[in-house]
Formats: structure tokens, C-alpha cells, sequence
């Protein structure tokens, strides 16, 4: 595969630093890790974002947190049409298998995917409603959020559908059979956070006043 090129230099170096110092430090940890297989009791659904990383919000070590990844930390309804479904895959992954505590859906502030769906919807992308765009059809699923967006400036809607669609991923949640079952056992609690970047803020859905509040 001649494509294929070495990494960057600087990534070389970096690994060899990390190789030198943080692996070598903690040599015996890793090794039991490896040896024991991973045991996280989180699992967290957040955005592809580079600027998002849920183990150093939480401080977590190695093996605490089981993390999913997407374009505006959505998740999908349940449809086992027998097709691939990354997202669907890690989230039956994390509750069956790995029988995790706690979900958690990490959305933020300044979401790229989310800007892309309230400009999808407001006409103003017509790239990303075409058939073609993986990212259109993937942001169609916060579509509903969209369209219960509360009057106001671009600004302020753009933040309202940040959180809006944290809830409609945390809704499509619950049409999973083991997901339900779960939290009607109470093996699993489900949590919807938002993050605020730029201030170092965590707000965390509180459903009795069906509002995001701060930690």
C-alpha cells in the first residue's frame, strides 16, 4: 500500500516521550491492564471534537472510561436492520459486555456538527442535504431538536440545539431493548452533560426542571 507514509516526526518524538517517561513510570499498571482486560463502569458518548477530551475533564486514568466518539455526539435510534452501525455497535458493546454504570451523553459548546445541522435546516447548506454527505445524514438525527428551537438570535439557537440534541441522543437511547431494560433495573443511570469550552463549565441535564444546570 504505497499510500500509506510514515507518521509525522514530531508524533514520533512525542511517543518516544511518552514511551521514556509516562509508560516506563508506570510500567507494572500497564501491565496489568493488559493481563486483566479493561473494567470501566463509564461509558461516554462525546463528539469527535479535538478539543473535547473527556479523560482529562474527569481526570480519569487508564481503563476508567469506555469512549465513543462522533461527528456532535449523537446517537441513532435502535434499528437492527442488520447494516453497520458504528455508534449502535460500541453502545451494545459498552452495556452488554462490558456492563457499564453509567452513560453518558458529552456534548460542548462552538459544536462544529451542530452548526452544520441548524444550517442544514435553515437552507444555508445545501452540500450537506445532499444524498452524497455522510456527515447530512448523519446530523438528520438531531433534525427533531431543530425544529423545537425557541425564538432568539443564531447565536443563542446554535447553543439551545447543542443541548436539544444531547436529549434526543439520550432519547433514542432508550429505544434500544437493553438499554431500557437496564434502566428500568436500574443496572444503568444516563446522564446528558455540556460542556462549555471556553469557561471550563460542565452543565449537566437535570429532567424534573427539563433544564441543563452547572455542576
Amino acid at each position: 500500500m504505497h499510500y500509506v507514509h510514515p507518521l509525522p516526526a514530531y508524533l514520533v518524538d512525542r511517543y518516544n516521550g511518552w514511551k521514556a517517561t509516562v509508560f516506563e513510570n508506570n510500567k507494572a499498571t500497564y501491565g496489568e491492564l493488559a493481563a486483566q482486560g479493561q473494567q470501566p463502569r463509564v461509558m461516554i458518548v462525546s463528539c469527535c471534537d479535538s478539543r473535547v477530551q473527556a479523560t482529562s475533564i474527569f481526570g480519569a486514568d487508564l481503563g476508567e472510561l469506555f469512549i465513543h466518539r462522533n461527528i456532535a455526539n449523537l446517537i441513532p435510534q435502535y434499528e437492527p436492520d442488520g447494516l453497520h452501525h458504528g455508534t449502535s455497535a460500541a453502545v451494545e458493546y459498552g452495556v452488554c459486555t462490558l456492563k457499564v454504570q453509567h452513560l453518558i451523553v458529552l456534548g460542548h459548546s462552538g459544536c462544529g456538527g451542530v452548526k452544520g445541522c441548524y444550517d442544514m435546516c435553515a437552507g444555508h447548506a445545501p452540500d450537506l442535504n445532499e444524498k452524497t454527505s455522510f456527515v447530512g445524514r448523519w446530523l438528520d438525527i438531531m433534525r427533531p431538536a431543530y425544529d423545537g428551537l425557541p425564538a432568539g438570535d443564531d447565536a443563542s439557537r446554535k447553543q439551545a440545539l447543542e443541548k436539544a440534541s444531547i436529549l434526543v441522543s439520550l432519547q433514542n437511547l432508550m429505544t434500544f431493548p437493553f438499554i431500557r431494560n437496564a434502566v428500568l433495573d436500574n443496572s444503568i443511570s444516563l446522564h446528558g452533560l455540556w460542556k462549555n469550552i471556553g469557561e471550563g463549565l460542565l452543565e449537566i441535564y437535570d429532567p424534573i426542571d427539563d433544564c441543563f444546570v452547572p455542576l
